[in-house]
């Protein structure tokens, strides 16, 4: 709008300026006309005429050339006002273009994905395989354990018949040893107990039985009445149970019974041997090792009698024997039938460790199980956040360069029209354009 003002404004200043001139030469004339005399001449009149008409002609011509630069003027202005709409057009169109192109190129940077989805899916394949190899050793560590617990199990239990020869094998060698340790302990008894304790502990090593973990020896217990008590040997029991054996050694009279020589002699050793007997049953249940550990104890205690002739003399001559000392909670108790009830506390203790470890087996199984259940699932997202983006990758493909009006069309049209650019599209993309 400036440059136009001062177009019209150089236009009408020089027309301005003329039309001055001409009233000031008329004022000028017509003064001069008061003091110059009547007698003007008729020339003076016609060149004033003619001059006048000039004037008329002149600004005649100079109208019509306003009137012409008028015209020109709104024609400047209607091609400045078009020039304003096609700028304002193209303005739009390439903010629009540009809004466009960024999102387009957003959306195509999923081309990254489609050229490492192959690589992608051979190393998704070996990680799948890290993870799973693990996972398959573990399951087979897993049956592996079970089978052989079960075949473990399985084979201790066919052995049992075995296990048991041995007990007796082991028992008749137990006994010969005892018969010629008797000998040589006559009349010690501080000897016969110390050797009574010996055999027991012997017996519990050979049951499978370990000290310190399934039994202790000589450990010292206080009473609610402050009695201080040293069972020989107390014996482990799952769920935190307790079995007590006291050994008690009667070589004297057994020894007299079986050097008798006169059936007189043989009825007073053998009197004395029994008497000797319940002499033990009598002190042994005074002593109450079944209160020890309240109801975590049977409310019996083993007496042990390593000497299997002795236990036999004793049983066979008095029938009542065994069960007085049941009724005083004591379960008598030989070499043979204590290494039977020791081998079954044994086994017990192993069933124990097998369910325990069965246990543990069963839990991380499980736990196993749920991490796999987890990375399937996780596994199942990953593909369907791999379909959804290969499915996003060709749709902002498809609207680069389909359909009408398609980024690559509207790009091209732009440098065409004179856009200043330093890069070209790919030949290809153009080709494909031109196919569509």
């Amino acid at each position: 709008m400036n440059d136009v003002a001062l177009l019209i404004l150089s236009i009408m200043i020089p027309v301005a300026a003329l039309l001055g001139v001409w009233f000031g030469y008329r004022i000028g004339k017509k003064g001069a006309q008061s003091v110059s005399s009547s007698t003007v001449s008729t020339a003076l009149y016609e060149r004033e005429v003619k001059e006048a008409a000039d004037a008329k002609a002149e600004a005649e011509k100079l109208r019509s050339e306003v009137v012409q630069l008028n015209r020109q003027i709104s024609a400047f202005e209607q091609e400045r006002k078009d020039f304003e709409r096609r700028i304002d057009e193209h303005g739009s169109e390439m903010e629009k273009l540009r809004d466009e192109f960024y999102k387009q190129f957003k959306l195509t940077a999923t081309e990254i994905l489609e050229k490492n989805t192959a690589s992608f899916q051979e190393k998704s394949k070996v990680e799948v395989g890290n993870l799973l190899n693990p996972l398959k050793e573990k399951l087979q560590s897993f049956e592996k354990k079970v089978q052989d617990t079960y075949e473990k199990g399985l084979a201790e239990r066919t052995t049992l018949s075995t296990e048991i020869k041995k007990l007796v094998e082991q028992n008749q060698s137990l006994q010969e040893e005892a018969n010629n340790l008797t000998r040589a302990l006559k009349g010690d008894v501080k000897k016969q107990g110390n050797w009574g304790e010996v055999v027991l502990k012997r017996l519990l090593e050979i049951s499978g039985l370990t000290e310190g973990k399934e039994f202790e020896t000589q450990s010292s217990h206080t009473t609610e009445d402050g009695r201080r008590l040293q069972p020989d040997v107390v014996i482990h029991l799952p769920d935190e149970k307790y079995v007590i054996v006291d050994s008690k050694v009667t070589l004297t009279a057994y020894e007299r019974l079986v050097s008798a020589e006169t059936d007189e002699d043989r009825d007073k050793a053998l009197k004395d041997h029994l008497l000797a007997m319940y002499a033990h049953i009598d002190g042994l249940s005074k002593k109450e090792y079944q209160n020890l550990h309240g109801d975590k104890s049977p409310d019996f205690v083993l007496l042990f009698i390593p000497i299997e002739g002795a236990f036999n003399a004793a049983l066979q001559n008095d029938n009542n024997l065994y069960q007085k000392a049941m009724e005083k909670n004591i379960v008598i108790v030989s070499t043979t039938t204590l290494l039977a009830t020791l081998r079954t506390i044994s086994s017990i203790w192993k069933q124990e460790n097998r369910s325990r470890n069965i246990e543990a087996i069963a839990n991380e199984g499980a736990k196993l199980y749920d991490k796999f259940v987890g990375f399937v699932d996780e596994m199942e997202k990953l593909g369907k956040q791999m379909k959804t983006a290969q499915s996003t990758y060709e749709d902002a493909w498809n609207k680069l360069y389909t359909g009408r009006g398609n980024l690559v069309t509207r790009a091209e049209k732009m440098k065409k029209l004179g856009l200043q650019t330093t890069k070209s599209l790919p030949t290809k993309l153009l080709d494909e354009d031109d196919t569509e």
